[in-house]
Formats: structure tokens, sequence, C-alpha cells
């Protein structure tokens, strides 16, 4: 019950030709071809390059508090 036997993804296929159009789904599929296509090309690439090490984060400063704990004001924002 858990998965789809090949009658079942053959009629689902018929019915979603039918729905998207010969067409339409003939060009969905061309352009998922494209991506795979243009995955693993990035993968390849990406093999090919030397690893650059990691350009390092520098931390922000820590917010100072615009009043102290008694609510007295302590700077000036304006």
């Amino acid at each position: 019950m858990g998965s789809f036997s090949p009658i079942h993804l053959l009629v689902l296929a018929v019915v979603a030709i039918l729905l998207l159009g010969g067409g339409r789904f003939s060009n969905l599929m061309g352009d998922v071809a494209k991506g795979v296509k243009n995955f693993k090309k990035g993968m390849a690439e990406e093999d090919d390059k030397p690893a650059k090490p990691s350009a390092r984060i520098e931390a922000q400063k820590a917010a100072e508090p615009a009043f102290d704990r008694e609510g007295e004001r302590v700077r000036d924002d304006r």
C-alpha cells in the first residue's frame, strides 16, 4: 500500500499529460532536464577548483543600552 505499482504510475502520467497538454508537459520535462544538466555541470566545476579558505566574519560590537537599570536615559539618540 505504501508504494505505487507501474500501472498506477502509468495512469498518473496519462492524467498529467491530459491535464497539462502534450506541449506543456514536454516543455516541463525539458526544463527539468536542463536543470539537472546545469546542476551536474556546476558540481563538476566545483570539484575542479581548489578549495578557498572562507573569509572571516567580523563580530559586531554589542549595542549600548539607551537606559540604565533605574530607567534613566544614558545616551541621546537624536
